[in-house]
């Protein structure tokens, strides 16, 4: 039977299956609903994590119906010297060289306006969320070049171009994935590498739990994740499907194309009408969280 799920899939290429692949992020949420898709079809795959016992969950969670297809890796994306190790690491468990990178660490921020932010958080949160995408597209992408042949998926957020208030660092790191990612299409457009940018608006992940997020912005961010989230194994199929069909913007919600269509089509009104809902709002004064967990966003 010719169903919809072939429909979808015709005309895609097999980059997703039986890749070779690293997941940053990928002790939970979407990272890890990555790396076991991924292996449900075929692949090999590192999940890398801050957080080494969480990666190794994701690994046992594989290895139940995959065995020897994963491998756990300890990774602070915002440094580049792990991510080089990583790279190096990759190379010698992966049988081959890497195929697939998908940039998925990345940590949940927000509540305040520009000015009381304070430069701790700006700093912490640029240096995951943004310089961690930025580090595994610069140290992987020439290994790509070389075998000619593979894909990029960096995780960024429908928040990239949806500028909500109180939400600057958070708007700024994934605008700043979802700009290099287009570009890094561009720049390999012609070419059998695929570039594709995800932006979600709410996956149900512990972003909001494991983040610097003020306790009413954190719990309205659960409540919208609760009613409106999609899984992160929904999320994770849907972008590799569309990465084999060689999409680059993948938004798969329609809230989050609702917003995408509404800015570029009413930018002023878009903005007066966001800072006002902003207002409407109970104010919260409480302090940003101190937890420091790296988590797919």
């Amino acid at each position: 039977m010719f169903g919809l799920d072939s429909l979808l899939r015709f005309g895609a290429t097999s980059r997703s299956r039986g890749a070779r692949a690293v997941v940053t992020g990928a002790g939970s949420g979407i990272g890890r609903a990555f790396a076991q898709e991924i292996a449900a079809r075929g692949g090999r795959v590192v999940c890398a994590d801050i957080d080494e016992a969480r990666a190794t969950e994701t690994v046992a969670s594989i290895e139940r119906d995959h065995p020897g297809v994963a491998h756990a890796f300890r990774c602070d994306v915002a440094r580049r010297e792990d991510v080089e190790i990583l790279a190096r690491f990759a190379d010698a468990v992966l049988d081959g060289p890497v195929s697939l990178v998908i940039n998925n660490a990345g940590v949940g921020i927000g509540g305040k306006p520009v000015g009381d932010i304070g430069f701790a958080d700006w700093e912490w949160a640029l240096g995951i969320n943004l310089w961690g995408v930025v580090h595994g597209c610069e140290i992987f992408a020439p290994r790509l070049r070389a075998t000619g042949r593979g894909g990029i998926i960096n995780v960024a957020s429908a928040a990239g171009f949806a500028a909500a208030p109180s939400m600057a660092v958070y708007n700024t790191s994934k605008a700043g994935v979802l700009a290099l990612s287009e570009t890094m299409a561009a720049e390999f457009s012609g070419t059998d590498i695929a570039v594709t940018v995800l932006c979600p608006t709410f996956v149900r992940t512990n972003v909001a739990r494991d983040g610097r997020i003020t306790t009413g912005s954190r719990d309205l961010a659960a409540t919208l994740m609760r009613w409106t989230g999609f899984s992160p194994e929904r999320v994770a199929r849907l972008t590799l499907d569309a990465h084999d069909r060689g999409r680059l913007h993948v938004l798969p919600q329609p809230d989050a194309h609702l917003i995408w269509l509404l800015k570029r089509a009413f930018p002023g009104p878009y903005t007066t009408v966001a800072g006002l809902l902003e207002r409407l709002l109970p104010q919260d004064e409480s302090p940003t969280s101190t937890t420091a967990q790296r988590t797919g966003v």
